[in-house]
């Protein structure tokens, strides 16, 4: 089989060779690849990758084109093979609380649909509405919803994926519990396509929550909403979200919306609450918080609730609007967050770059945005903010963090995710890929 062979699904556009150039990470080092191929259904994918099996071509699995690290970017002589199309809610079965889907449904149509069960998929990345289900799963995605439902992987069932020669297996079960042989799900989940190109999933589905209540609360700065975070811990209650936003993206907020937001603190806090005990649990979060907010404000209905939730949902969207933003991702013992974000602020201050955190308070999951000046996509990093992106890295590591909670790994991580897992782990897994792809044509240069 041929590139020529397979007209109908080949594309040499020079349009879409571009448009699979870039992820929204806007690694510089991406190429035109050369050629897409829109999967049609899982025969294409077989196909292709007996294909690019027999002539050593690679492969790179791509989604939505919404992953931050580089690992479905474009790189020269590799054929972007592209799933957005297998994008079928195969099944909704209510009473056993899970859902059927082909790796290209967006993940915020799958919680919607689940909605009209009284159900809902749990994962929630930032980019829900863009994001594919076979993108979270082949990054292990995590979201604001992380601090109590944890990740992607706790929700992956089983799953249907195509191997590096084109040959097909299923893995995992439709049932809750099974612990027959290795956990092939856990593993193929988070393996950025090197492993193979995921086609189906069953994913675990939960009751939507009857009630939910929301708290934002204002600090003088983010060291001491830090230590609030502590408190909620030690308080016994298990917040669905716990989001913290520094004053920086606050300010930044307030320029491209005009909201009035850094007056009001320093550093903001997101509590939600849910379940039936929504209320009474928030109520136990507000007395854990009080000794350190300036301004708490609580709701409970929809509206309300969206209110106190701007200032999360825009925070990216602001630093993207005011310059180029590299989203870094790291994540720390909660304990440690305190010392974290001050010694980011000090390498900013060190390296003269801008940098703005926010994050995921409730798992230590930080992102810290260091801001750029406006460049086309693709363009060098400017070296400060590389130096400091890598010192920050190293810092994840000191205080026994990592340093990728939920973006993964890509082609960005590379060299430190070497260093995190320590010369006889990373062996070890090479050894795995090695095992799945012989001949090393599935996303080349990217997770290992």
């Amino acid at each position: 089989m041929t590139l020529v062979e397979l007209p109908a699904l080949v594309d040499t556009d020079a349009a879409a060779l571009l448009s699979a150039t870039t992820d929204r990470s806007g690694w510089p080092g991406a190429a035109p690849p050369r050629g897409v191929v829109r999967a049609r259904d899982v025969g294409d994918v077989r196909d292709v990758l007996a294909w690019a099996n027999a002539t050593g071509t690679s492969v790179i699995a791509r989604g939505g084109g919404s992953g931050l690290a580089g690992a479905a970017a474009g790189v020269d002589g590799a054929v972007v093979l592209d799933l957005s199309g297998l994008d079928r809610i195969l099944a909704i079965d209510p009473d056993e609380q899970l859902a059927r889907v082909e790796p290209g449904v967006i993940t915020a149509d799958l919680d919607a649909a689940a909605a009209a069960h009284g159900l809902m998929y749990a994962p929630d990345p930032g980019s829900v509405s863009i994001s594919t289900i076979g993108g979270n799963i082949a990054t292990n995605a995590g979201g604001l919803r992380g601090a109590k439902y944890g990740v992607t992987r706790d929700h992956v069932l089983a799953l249907d994926v195509v191997l590096a020669d084109g040959t097909q297996v299923h893995v995992g079960r439709d049932t809750i519990k099974g612990v027959t042989g290795y956990d092939l799900v856990g593993l193929f989940t988070g393996s950025e396509g090197t492993l193979g190109v995921i086609v189906g999933a069953t994913v675990r589905l939960l009751p939507r929550p009857a009630r939910t209540a929301t708290l934002s609360a204002y600090f003088s700065d983010i060291e001491t909403a830090a230590h609030a975070v502590s408190a909620i811990t030690r308080s016994g209650a298990r917040p669905a979200v716990l989001e913290i936003v520094d004053g920086q993206t606050l300010g930044a907020i307030d320029a491209v919306e005009g909201t009035d937001l850094r007056v009001r603190g320093e550093a903001f806090l997101l509590v939600q609450t849910d379940g039936f005990g929504a209320e009474e649990e928030l109520a136990v979060i507000a007395a854990a918080l009080a000794p350190f907010a300036a301004l708490v404000e609580t709701a409970t209905d929809a509206a309300a609730s969206d209110r106190l939730l701007f200032a999360r949902r825009r925070a990216l969207p602001a630093l993207e609007a005011i310059g180029r933003p590299l989203i870094e991702d790291v994540a720390v013992p909660r304990s440690r967050l305190a010392e974290a974000v001050r010694r980011i602020r000090a390498i900013a201050e060190e390296e003269n770059v801008r940098i703005f955190v926010f994050g995921h308070a409730g798992d230590g999951n930080l992102h810290p945005i260091i801001v750029t000046e406006s460049e086309p996509a693709g363009a060098p990093i400017p070296a400060a903010a590389q130096r400091a992106a890598d010192r920050i890295f190293a810092l994840a590591l000191e205080l026994g963090g990592t340093i990728t909670a939920e973006h993964g790994v890509g082609r960005l991580k590379r060299e430190w995710a070497a260093r995190e897992l320590g010369a006889d782990v990373h062996a070890l897994q090479t050894r795995i890929r090695d095992l799945f792809d012989p001949r090393g044509i599935l996303n080349p240069g990217s997770s290992l």
